[in-house]
């Protein structure tokens, strides 16, 4: 689309300066003409001719300019228009926002177990070296579901129950870190339409305060508090908007490696009890 709008306004450019020359030779030959010519008549009647012909390239000057208005220079601009008081801070909110949601998508990406993987390699471990083989095997693994292993495992002398209860006590750690920061995001969804209707207000107290002042309600004196006040509602809302999005992502993701960390810690324990049956 780009592609064929840059052909478009070249070929409009180009349009535009034929035409624009053709303009220049015409008003040549008129000057000319108008020197040699004893009659007024004449170069009168060449002269609106060449005034057509200056103003017909005009209309083609205007899709050139709407197109040339993207979607960024428009949010850039109703940004500036918005004041850079509470515009700051609702960016200042999104870009903190941002940040943690992308630390905790990396963070949860990276924690993302195979645990179908994990679990064949532990029992062959197992079966050829014992528990130390597979304690190595944990150790040379990434992620939480390793990490709860390796617990479990460690205490493997002091019998099943105790083991059970070392993955339970361990998970639950490990659940919280899976959680970190999570509630600051929480936190700026609730306040960047917080700051927007804040910024609301104000604007409309300062619309207010302008009509008092010149003690006359007039639609030009009133609508620059309003715009103001409007603006900052909207972008309070597509930063909370933006915000929620990558947290229900977030808290979906946690869900779904807390569901993958009990259920390889059930299986765990079924590979410990069979490991234990066979070396009594």
């Amino acid at each position: 689309m780009k592609k064929a709008l840059s052909i478009l306004a070249v070929c409009l450019f180009t349009a535009f300066g034929t035409v624009t020359l053709f303009a220049q030779e015409g008003n040549d030959t008129a000057a000319t003409e108008e020197t040699q010519a004893d009659s007024a008549s004449q170069a009168q009647t060449e002269m609106p001719t060449t005034a057509v012909e200056k103003t017909e390239p005009a209309p083609a000057d205007e899709p050139v300019v709407e197109a040339e208005q993207s979607f960024h220079q428009v949010l850039k601009e109703k940004f500036i228009e918005g004041g850079p008081s509470f515009m700051g801070i609702v960016l200042i909110t999104l870009i903190l926002g941002l940040a943690i949601c992308i630390e905790r998508i990396i963070y949860l990406n990276l924690a993302t177990p195979n645990a179908k993987k994990l679990l064949d390699e532990i029992e062959t471990a197992l079966q050829t070296g014992g528990v130390e083989a597979a304690k190595e095997v944990c150790r040379n693994t990434r992620g939480p579901v390793a990490s709860i292993f390796y617990q479990g495992l460690d205490r493997m002398d002091e019998g099943i129950d105790v083991v059970e209860k070392s993955i339970i006590s361990y998970g639950s750690v490990q659940m919280g870190l899976l959680e970190r920061n999570v509630s600051w995001i929480s936190l700026f969804i609730a306040l960047a339409p917080m700051l927007g209707f804040m910024g609301t207000v104000i604007g409309m107290i300062d619309a207010f305060d302008a009509i008092e002042a010149a003690g006359d309600i007039s639609p030009s004196l009133v609508a620059g508090g309003i715009k103001v006040a409007l603006l900052t509602t909207v972008f309070g809302l597509i930063v909370a908007i933006i915000l929620q999005i990558f947290y229900n992502y977030i808290i979906a993701k946690i869900d779904s490696i807390v569901n993958t960390m009990e259920d390889a810690s059930i299986s765990l324990i079924d590979v410990l009890v069979k490991y234990k049956s066979k070396n009594a």
